[in-house]
């Protein structure tokens, strides 16, 4: 797969998300294309359309600063999408000096006997992944992608009963996460295109960093859990990410991991 126009992709993504109600531009009858035009978002951002036309189409690849600010504005973009759209235009980020798990992370991990714990980097390729972590689902083993077990594994599927808000929020963590100029990131994006929802997700440029967060499951031994995800970024390897999985005190889920050990 050939990372191209990742600027002009997501300008146009976002452009179409964009109701003309919400930005008080008149819909002026009939329109050929969802969303804001391009004369339209321009004139929101005050610059010209022609130089829109140029970034869109990825003749210009380098907009200013204010620029960036500006159609970060006009696309009504949250501060997660902004720093993607300014990233976008930025150096290509420097491959990690560290890929292996630290054996003090090992430790920690492993330390965590009553809850699901795995260290990830920022492609969703588990690293390291304790007793607990293992037991609550395979998709958890170490040389798993996260990514890929989502939306290709149907045991996942089942795994999940939310599992078209999952599938959202991790599409949308991926573009927020991985550098899609990685050559590894854009062969697993291309694999995953197979794929037709996440074909759907991925083209909507949606960006949105994992965050502590509930998240339910459906184990087929222990049965229902409610889990509270952290996600801890790892010191001296910031490519590395630890989640830990956490049920509330006396609850039904505690018991359940209980049952897992």
């Amino acid at each position: 797969m050939v990372v191209d126009n990742l600027l002009g992709d997501f300008l146009k993504a976002r452009r179409g998300q964009v109701a003309p109600a919400d930005v008080a531009v008149p819909a002026g009858g009939r329109r050929r294309v969802a969303g804001l035009r391009r004369e339209e978002l321009a004139r929101l951002a005050g610059i010209s359309e022609p130089y829109l036309v140029r970034l869109e189409q990825g003749v210009d690849r380098h907009p200013s600063l204010q620029v960036l600010r500006s159609l970060a504005q006009a696309l009504r973009l949250d501060a997660d999408a902004a720093a993607h759209l300014h990233a976008l235009v930025g150096p290509a980020p420097a491959p990690p000096s560290r890929t292996e798990v630290s054996a003090d992370v090992h430790r920690l991990l492993d330390a965590w006997a009553d809850r699901p714990a795995y260290v990830r980097d920022r492609r969703f390729d588990v690293l390291a992944a304790n007793k607990q972590a293992r037991a609550l689902a395979p998709m958890y083993e170490p040389g798993s992608n996260l990514v890929r077990a989502v939306f290709l594994d149907p045991a996942t599927r089942r795994l999940f009963p939310d599992w078209a808000e999952v599938a959202a929020q991790t599409a949308a963590a991926l573009r927020a996460e991985a550098d899609p100029r990685d050559p590894e990131t854009a062969c697993l994006v291309a694999e995953l295109e197979t794929d037709d929802e996440f074909r759907r997700l991925w083209m909507r440029h949606e960006t949105r960093p994992a965050r502590d967060e509930l998240k339910r499951f459906m184990h087929p031994v222990v049965g229902s859990l409610a889990l509270r995800r952290q996600a801890l970024t790892v010191g001296g390897a910031e490519q590395q990410v630890i989640i830990v999985y956490q049920a509330t005190t006396g609850s039904p889920s505690e018991a359940a991991l209980a049952r897992l050990s």
